[in-house]
């Protein structure tokens, strides 16, 4: 986004700066970055095509997995549970960012923006996703790192549970209504275990 801002005598923005604006899709992080006197729609429009362009050239140069995520997909996979993402970032983007950063097959399904469809919160997409894999809402563990993610996870009749490791606070995700609040990816197995 820095770099469209450059192209646009705008002011740049810190990485903490990014991390209040991400999260509502590229479009509204575009006219979130853009200063006030900057955000018509042609220029939103613009610097959106703009940044589509640039993050589909760049979107895995820093991009890793958290520690520990691949260990637990196997072990979710292992266990024979069902899996998805669901990102409002677009579709394609997620689908080559999952792809490069896990297995082929590891998820079931990757849902990520489309034109024809509501972002998060909106539950739409998320009971998509439950129709899809043939699991109950309510059976659902909807694993997320933001409000945001919580809001989507509530609204659709989900379990919400919080990613502390992710790119929010603890308390945003608690305020948000977060079920639980995990510290490390592994702790979402010991969850499923049968306790006796």
């Amino acid at each position: 986004m820095n770099r469209v801002l450059l192209s646009e005598q705008a002011p740049v923005h810190s990485l903490a700066t990014y991390k209040r604006f991400v999260g509502k899709g590229i479009r509204d992080l575009v006219g979130r970055a853009l200063p006030p006197e900057k955000r018509s729609a042609e220029t939103i429009t613009r610097c959106f095509d703009r940044m589509i362009a640039d993050y589909g050239e760049h979107h895995l140069v820093k991009t890793r997995r958290y520690d520990g995520a691949a260990e637990l997909v196997s072990g979710l996979r292992a266990a024979g549970v069902k899996l998805a993402v669901f990102s409002n970032k677009s579709h394609d983007l997620t689908g080559q960012i999952v792809e490069s950063l896990f297995g082929p097959g590891d998820f079931d399904l990757v849902m990520g923006a489309k034109p024809s469809v509501p972002l998060k919160p909106d539950p739409t997409v998320a009971l998509l996703i439950s129709d899809s894999l043939g699991v109950a809402p309510g059976r659902i563990v909807f694993l997320g790192d933001s409000g945001l993610d919580m809001l989507t996870a509530n609204a659709a009749g989900m379990i919400a549970v919080g990613a502390a490791w992710g790119f929010r606070t603890r308390d945003e995700l608690v305020q948000h209504g977060a079920t639980v609040v995990l510290d490390h990816p592994l702790e979402l197995l010991g969850l499923l275990e049968p306790r006796g």
